[in-house]
Order: C-alpha cells, then structure tokens, then sequence
C-alpha cells in the first residue's frame, strides 16, 4: 500500500524546483531583451559564459569529458541554433509570443520520436499536435491583413529544442547533466568569440545591431546585466537537473508550462507588453496541447513505453 502510495505522489521536489527554474528562465530572456538595446548577443554569449563556464567547471567535479563527444557536441550545437532563433526575435517580438510558439517543442519531440525512434503515437497525442498548431495559427494569424511571420522563428527554435531533446535522449543518457552544461556554454563561448571576429573583420550590418552589430562600450550597468545573466544561467542548468532527475519526469514536465505565465509576467514588468485575447487564447491552446501529450506519455511510461524526455541543461 505505502509503495503505491509514494508511486502516486507527487513529485513535491521537482514541481517546486521547476517552478522556480521557468521563473528563473523568463526573467532570463527578459533581460537578454531589455539589454538588446545596449548590448550584442555575441558579447552576451561571450562575457556571460566566460564567467558561467569556470563555475560549471568546478560543479562537474572532473567528469568534464563527454562519453560521447561528437553527440553532445550536436547536442549543444541544435541548443546554441536554439538560442540564436530565440534570442534573434526577442527585439521584435513580446516575451509571451516567442513563449508560446517556442512550447510547441514537446509536439515536435512526439513527432520526431515517431520518425526517428519508431514510437507510435496515440490519437490523444494527434489531438494535442493538432490542439498545438491550431494555438500557433492563433498567434501567428497567417491570414491578418498585418501578418507577419515572426512568430514562427521561434516555432524554428522549437523544432531544433526537440531535436536536442531527442540527441539527449536516446545518445547521451550516459552524460551527467553537468557535463552537458559545462559543454554548451563552451560552444556558446566559442560561437560568440568566432562570431563576433567575423563581424569585427567584415564589419557591422547597422540594420539589425543585436544580432549584426560591434561589441557595445561596457559601464556598470551593462556588468551587472552580465553578471546576473550568469549567475541565471547556472542556476536554470542546475534546477533543470535537478527537477528532472527527480520521479516522474512527465508530470514535473506539465508545470514546466509555467513558463508562458511567468514569460507574460516579466514582459509587462519590464516593457508593459499586454498580450491580446488572440495570442492568450493560442497560448492557452498549445499549453493545453502541450499537457495532452506529456500526459500521454505519463501514461504510456506507466505501461512499461518509453516517452520522449526533455532535455536538461538548457
């Protein structure tokens, strides 16, 4: 009875530490947007990962090389691509739409662990994809006399989430999360340093200076930007972690949806963006889709399947 119990519970720990991570998370991306107008995202990747890198190096406790190399280093280049697809609309574009269109990446994780590992989906899981894209139409509004299609730059970063989380899944499962941080920030390191000669060498393209533009004069202000940005991402690496490896990873995974809430909270925060009744209606949407399907996996890892597995470490 006592073992059936505990295997219905709650996974009290990892809800909270999500819940926490997600928060942590938005007001990532927040800031990343609010230091747009100052900064480039090359000097974010480089400086917030020069000092990000040396405290992961210590939290890996030696095991700093990956088992296999050449899958993680997919792994964090599908995340770096991520990354660059997110942050590349954060000017342009409100935190609660890149938030909604960027979690339709567990539709896209179903899909591809049907295409590429051969597992079946249920017509629980068709109704939530289709639940998903019908949210994402909503935001996008593809017929609207203003459409625009930004929003779907996001969805992009989404499918290359997806595409980390299957990598992770099926070919790093021997890699410790810390491991897998310590590597991504090395290629965030890297792509930022390449990226930012390239432009140095070639020149600046004045059109889009966040994603084109020379490293901006650092003041105070700008340092404590970066050394909060650090410090964020070290503590979002170490709660995925943690929140994951605790029971049931599927039901922690449903409050991971706390992200378009908190998302839309720190947009109005920071910038007063008030999402439309359309764009909350599509949130509502692919959320709801989102739970559909990780309650499909629940309930298919119940009956001895596996299901698709977010990645941690993000």
């Amino acid at each position: 009875m006592t073992t059936q119990s505990n295997e219905r519970a709650l996974p009290v720990t990892g809800v909270i530490v999500i819940l926490m991570t997600v928060f942590a998370m938005a007001l990532t991306d927040a800031f990343v947007k609010f230091s747009s107008a100052n900064l480039t995202l090359w000097q974010i990747y480089v400086l917030r990962s020069v000092i990000a890198t040396p405290v992961l190096l210590l939290l890996t406790r030696g095991a700093v090389w990956p088992v296999a190399l050449g899958w993680v280093a997919l792994r964090s280049v599908a995340l770096l691509l991520m990354y660059l697809a997110i942050y590349a609309a954060i000017p342009v574009l409100d935190l609660s739409v890149i938030a909604a269109s960027l979690y339709t990446a567990p539709l896209f994780i179903v899909l591809l662990s049907s295409l590429m590992l051969g597992e079946r989906i249920a017509r629980y899981q068709w109704a939530g994809i289709a639940l998903g894209l019908a949210g994402v139409l909503l935001i996008v509004r593809p017929t609207a006399v203003a459409f625009s299609p930004l929003p779907l730059i996001p969805v992009a970063a989404a499918f290359l989430y997806a595409i980390a989380a299957i990598v992770t899944r099926a070919k790093c499962a021997r890699e410790t999360p810390m491991t897998m941080a310590l590597w991504l920030n090395i290629t965030l390191l890297a792509a930022g340093t390449i990226a930012s000669l390239v432009i140095g060498f070639a020149g600046p393209l004045p059109a889009y200076p966040f994603l084109f533009g020379r490293w901006a004069a650092m003041g105070i202000q700008e340092w404590q930007t970066i050394a909060i940005l650090a410090a964020l991402i070290v503590s979002v690496s170490i709660g995925l972690a943690r929140a994951y490896q605790s029971p049931k990873p599927q039901i922690v995974a449903t409050f991971d949806y706390a992200y378009l809430i908190f998302a839309a909270f720190w947009g109005y925060v920071f910038f007063g963006e008030v999402p439309n009744l359309t764009t909350i209606a599509g949130m509502a949407l692919i959320a709801l889709a989102g739970v559909m399907v990780l309650c499909a996996v629940s309930s298919a890892s119940s009956a001895g399947q596996a299901g698709p597995v977010r990645p941690v470490n993000e």
